[in-house]
């Protein structure tokens, strides 16, 4: 199905899964899955800039992903820093703006100042918001919000009864941001792994078993074909869908 048949969600959000696992089917180190999975990452977000996706947000690092043995992590870091500095005049000349959610804090120097670099240079972009979840977790994320919302509470500076969805969402790091209407997950795994809890509320969802590193322009229009023939009813039945003219 050609993108001109498909309808493109203004957000999509995916967790690109299987790197290590990609590796280990082919006797690789874990690190070259890796690898590949930063090139895979490089032509989905040149498709879907072409597409006309308004924002991607990828799952690149997790909390969670700090357990991982040393040495891959800092593979991982070292990738990350590298892949940053090399794409930065592909994002320039794209008009693509770099955005990070996570604690940021926890990684190494270099790469934050890489990071911070990259996303004020391409702050003035507007063709797309490439959104890289880094050091993130959901939970921790709400509950960062909620202590904030409270502290305003406390402070006299809130009042508990105007705290409604609209608040909170401002409270939190996808601030000015869309919900996600479209989820993708690599690698056969049936779960969305403490990402974006409170924004994939009313998210389309699809599992592929594809692992990350062999996740192709062709997977990315399948999956945006299978999102093409959702009705999205927010709790309404098809009928009030259609009268309401939603999606």
């Amino acid at each position: 199905m050609g993108g001109a048949e498909m309808r493109i969600p203004r957000h999509l959000a995916i967790i690109m899964d299987g790197n290590g696992r990609w590796a280990e089917q082919r006797g690789l180190p874990r690190v070259m899955g890796h690898h590949h999975g930063v090139e895979t990452a490089k032509t989905v977000i040149e498709e879907c800039r072409r597409l006309g996706v308004s924002y991607l947000t990828l799952y690149a690092f997790s909390s969670e992903n700090w357990g991982r043995p040393d040495e891959e992590v800092g593979s991982l870091m070292s990738l990350l820093n590298t892949f940053l500095e090399r794409e930065l005049k592909t994002l320039l000349a794209h008009h693509i703006r770099l955005n990070v959610i996570g604690a940021i804090d926890r990684l190494p120097v270099a790469v934050r100042k890489t990071l911070i670099r990259t996303m004020e240079r391409t702050a003035n972009n507007n063709d797309m918001v490439l959104t890289l979840a880094l050091s993130y977790g959901s939970r921790d994320e709400i509950l960062s919000a909620v202590r904030f919302l409270a502290d305003e509470v406390s402070g006299g500076r809130l009042d508990p009864a105007c705290i409604d969805e609209e608040c909170f969402s401002r409270a939190l790091q996808t601030s000015g941001m869309p919900d996600p209407d479209f989820l993708i997950r690599t690698s056969g795994e049936i779960r969305i792994s403490n990402f974006l809890l409170w924004q994939l509320a009313y998210s389309e969802i699809y599992f592929t078993p594809v692992l990350w590193p062999d996740f192709s322009p062709a997977h990315l229009h399948e999956a945006l074909a299978e999102f093409s023939r959702r009705e999205r009813r927010y709790g309404l039945t098809a009928d009030q869908t259609l009268d309401n003219g939603s999606d």
